[in-house]
């Protein structure tokens, strides 16, 4: 198999494409504002103005209570101090990477987004691989494992971790004095993902840390914020770590925050869910003629993973056919950061995206797909 650059470098290079190719990679929204959207960032100037005169604790913990509450997760510790505002939920991520002890042994659901393996093998972790199929039948890894990490909605896949699964890891994780680290970056798109978890966390005396993100749900151009926050029994330096990287968020896009979690209670969540449904649909109807299929028909995340016949080219070919083309998506491969090999029957899409775009991009991927065979 030939080596593959991470996601993040492809993503980039779909970002940067001179040639103004499709890009159908990163889980961002990228999209048109709808008009509720629209009037709310006409409304900047508003917030520029605002960040001048109110204090920012207070500017803070209203977007906090906004996010958390629009997302289900109303024992959250919002107000406490233990929650904190990041540029993004990647800076989060490197935060707890940091805090965690140098050589210490972290157990990370496999398949998922590979940036987050990186920045903990990075901060000197030793890390070991958790499949989702371990976490269905409540499989926990035991000591010398020092925190276990969950992707919840999963990336690339879209599997929730049940309430009840999530309970029984917290109560495993207390009696064995482990972490337990969620990162909830999809979280916020996906009904069933939105079970209190904080409270249930909270309840088995687990020591945790959760992150969230606001970069996947909104049109506004990396105007994010990852939200890190930890329990009160909480023993890393998350906080020195956390001054080691930055001063504070910016206040006027905790306010743009604020404002779109309310436009997400008030039609904001159906609006998005609905396009992103109709966009999978298109997948699917495009893919099926050429002897695909969608590999997670459930998932309701902001991507689509397309399974790829045995007999036929695998994800890094195909990779690089579309690209070609003209069309930015992102082979699966480095998703299984433990077993490359095992993400090769498989690649990505973002569904995020204009309807026009998505059609046009999963045509080229059919399209891709069946010229190759031929030549096979």
């Amino acid at each position: 198999m030939t080596e593959l650059p991470n996601l993040t470098i492809m993503e980039v290079d779909a970002l940067t494409d001179p040639g103004a190719g499709l890009n159908l990679t990163d889980g961002h929204a990228r999209l048109g504002l709808s008009a509720e959207q629209a009037d709310i960032v006409a409304n900047l100037p508003g917030m520029f103005a605002a960040a001048t005169r109110r204090p920012f604790r207070d500017i803070e913990r209203e977007a906090h209570g906004a996010f958390l509450t629009a997302i289900g997760q109303h024992s959250a510790p919002v107000g406490t101090g233990r929650i904190l505002s990041c540029y993004s939920s990647t800076l989060a991520t490197d935060i707890v990477a940091r805090a965690l002890p140098h050589g210490a042994r972290i157990a990370i659901l496999h398949p998922t987004f590979d940036n987050i393996a990186d920045l903990f093998t990075t901060r000197g972790l030793v890390l070991q691989p958790m499949s989702e199929d371990q976490l269905l039948q409540q499989d926990w890894p035991l000591p010398p494992v020092r925190a276990i990490v969950v992707t919840h909605p999963n990336n690339p896949t879209g599997l929730i971790t049940p309430e009840a699964h999530l309970r029984s890891l917290a109560e495993h994780a207390a009696r064995h004095g482990q972490i337990v680290i969620i990162d909830a970056s999809f979280r916020g798109q996906v009904r069933a993902a939105q079970y209190d978890t904080y409270a249930i966390l909270d309840a088995a005396g687990a020591e945790w840390i959760t992150i969230e993100d606001t970069g996947k749900l909104w049109p506004v151009h990396e105007l994010k914020i990852g939200m890190l926050a930890y329990s009160e029994r909480n023993r890393l330096p998350i906080e020195r770590a956390f001054s080691e990287s930055l001063l504070a968020a910016s206040p006027v896009v905790l306010q743009l925050v604020t404002a779109l979690a309310a436009d997400w209670i008030a039609g904001g969540y159906e609006r998005a869910r609905d396009l992103v449904e109709r966009n999978r649909t298109t997948v699917r109807e495009a893919i099926e003629p050429v002897g695909l299929r969608l590999a997670d028909p459930r998932s309701e995340i902001s991507v689509a993973r397309v399974a790829l016949p045995e007999d036929g080219p695998d994800s890094s070919l195909l990779y690089k056919d579309i690209l070609i083309r003209g069309v930015h998506v992102l082979p699966c491969a480095p998703f299984h950061w433990a077993a490359p090999e095992e993400g090769l029957r498989f690649i990505r899409l973002s569904l995020a995206r204009p309807f026009d775009v998505v059609e046009a991009g999963a045509a080229a991927l059919a399209a891709s797909y069946r010229d190759l065979r031929v030549v096979a």
